[in-house]
């Protein structure tokens, strides 16, 4: 059968490179959203017998964008389009510190098993990966057109694995920036005159959106424990029966939560909120506004009430956006053209909600919880946001900009995690902070840097009124048109270091066009 090989040297000990790989949450990390997405991580690791579920797009540029095409035509419909296909694997050859298999059980090809075997390598390590595989009933097509199957799917194999070997490498880099490898935490174990004051639990709201998945991942990554906050019905007599002890239950509408296991955790993480792209009428914007109020007051009362009772530190990372700072100088009473965290807030409707949505955030300051608002950009993914609306078009010849001179600050969706995390290692992090990469760009540069990635034409400017069709004239002016030439500087003075600085490189790294 046919092979393929992948070697990888990273420059880490192999326990803590084996340990990050067992970890929770490296699948999600490992796996690219261009070539699909994870639906379930091995419970316990990849040791004998545990089991994933990924699922797998059509190869290159035209599986991605049709993938895309089909997530945004299910927000809009009452059903989900298929896109993609289901891989379950089973997991073998598990070696503590030494190797691991993971074997396909159902799916596309034949016959699957992926091998991983850890090597020392002077102070770093050696990853070998081999890959055996055999297509279904190819026998009877022509062998020309079997070797371009294979050559068209270990191409495939090679953008995954590049993608795996960056997205390795500048996570244990993260995690060892931060003293959360596996052997750093053994070192300050044993000197607790070095031990860090690491939250050890951790909460995260809407975690199964397009960021959390990613923040969860990378907390697993640092040895952290993750409760999903979920949302429940908790005027039920059976709910505390039914919870998962995994989980935390709370109903922001009604203004209801586990006090008790919101207790027990020592930072939350608040992602968690209605949609924002939708036609801006009087009911989408009440909802838009009522889930962040609601729910961020929930939860700052909620850390408030259990830090007055057993005090211990407790942190809160809330979102926000940068909407807070108006969508054009028109909606804003400064003239700031470099929008920087200790400026006025904006006058527009969006303005208006994140103000009050850091403001709910707040309230658990007085109670000794340390809070930071990370004002987030554009974020940059197919696996969501605008990149994930505008990549079909692209990748049909028929992209261009929406706009022209207006400012765009955007972030990938890689930093927008790890700022996160970081904020919440960082104890000197409070207040607002922007999370936007440092080179923001006019709307004609994104759509002329998405093209030269997408080796496509972008000179086709997107009309004005389809973007007010979608979304309504204001909705259009505050999403889509908005002029935010947002600073970065303050992230950076926390000590955050971006792993994607300039769009081209964040872009080429999301989309595998390396």
């Amino acid at each position: 059968m046919p092979q393929f090989h992948y070697e990888t040297y990273l420059p880490f000990s192999r326990e803590d490179v084996f340990t990050w790989y067992t970890r929770a949450g490296a699948l999600t990390r490992l796996h690219p959203a261009f070539a699909g997405s994870v639906r379930q991580e091995p419970p316990n690791g990849p040791v004998n017998g545990s089991g994933s579920v990924i699922t797998l797009n059509l190869p290159g540029l035209l599986g991605t964008s049709a993938t895309a095409a089909a997530k945004t035509l299910s927000s809009m419909l009452p059903f989900a389009v298929p896109s993609s296909m289901k891989w379950t694997s089973r997991h073998e050859d598990f070696e503590q510190g030494r190797s691991f298999s993971d074997v396909m059980v159902s799916g596309p090809m034949r016959s699957w098993r992926h091998y991983r075997e850890f090597i020392d390598d002077g102070s770093g390590t050696m990853l070998r990966e081999t890959v055996t595989y055999e297509f279904p009933a190819l026998s009877h097509l022509p062998q020309a057109v079997t070797k371009q199957l294979h050559r068209v799917f270990e191409n495939e194999l090679l953008r995954v694995f590049d993608f795996r070997t960056r997205q390795t490498t500048e996570d244990l880099a993260f995690h060892q920036a931060h003293g959360t490898l596996e052997s750093q935490q053994h070192d300050a174990a044993a000197n607790s005159a070095q031990m860090r004051d690491f939250p050890r639990v951790v909460a995260v709201s809407g975690a199964s959106g397009m960021v959390g998945p990613q923040v969860c991942a990378l907390l697993g990554g640092a040895g952290i424990k993750v409760r999903h906050l979920v949302r429940r019905d908790l005027s039920s007599p059976n709910t505390s029966a039914r919870r998962n002890s995994e989980d935390i239950a709370w109903d922001p509408e009604n203004q209801k939560i586990d006090d008790a296991a919101l207790a027990e955790v020592d930072a939350v993480i608040h992602l968690a909120g209605h949609p924002l792209a939708s036609r801006f009428t009087a009911e989408h914007k009440r909802k838009v506004r009522d889930s962040r109020i609601k729910g961020t007051t929930l939860i700052a009362d909620s850390l408030a009430r259990a830090e007055e009772t057993n005090p211990r530190g407790r942190t809160l990372i809330s979102s926000s956006a940068i909407g807070w700072y108006g969508a054009t100088s028109a909606d804003r009473a400064h003239g700031h053209e470099v929008l920087h965290e200790d400026i006025g807030v904006g006058t527009d409707f969006l303005a208006g909600v994140c103000d009050a949505w850091e403001n709910a955030a707040r309230r658990a300051e007085d109670a000794g919880v340390r809070v930071a608002m990370l004002r987030t950009g554009i974020v940059q993914s197919p696996s969501g946001g605008a990149l994930q609306q505008l990549l079909p078009i692209f990748a049909a010849g028929a992209g261009g900009p929406l706009g022209e001179d207006q400012v765009q600050s955007w972030i990938s969706l890689d930093d927008l995690a790890s700022l996160t995390v970081h904020l919440l290692l960082n104890s000197e992090a409070r207040g607002p902070v922007n999370g936007v990469a440092p080179n923001p760009v006019t709307a004609h540069d994104y759509a002329k840097t998405l093209g030269n990635v997408l080796r496509r034409p972008s000179a086709i400017p997107v009309p004005a009124f389809g973007p007010k069709l979608l979304l309504g004239a204001e909705g259009a002016q505050e999403i889509v048109f908005a002029d935010q030439h947002v600073s970065a500087e303050k992230a950076l003075h926390l000590g955050y270091g971006f792993r994607h600085p300039d769009l081209e490189t964040a872009l080429r790294h999301i989309l595998g066009r390396h």
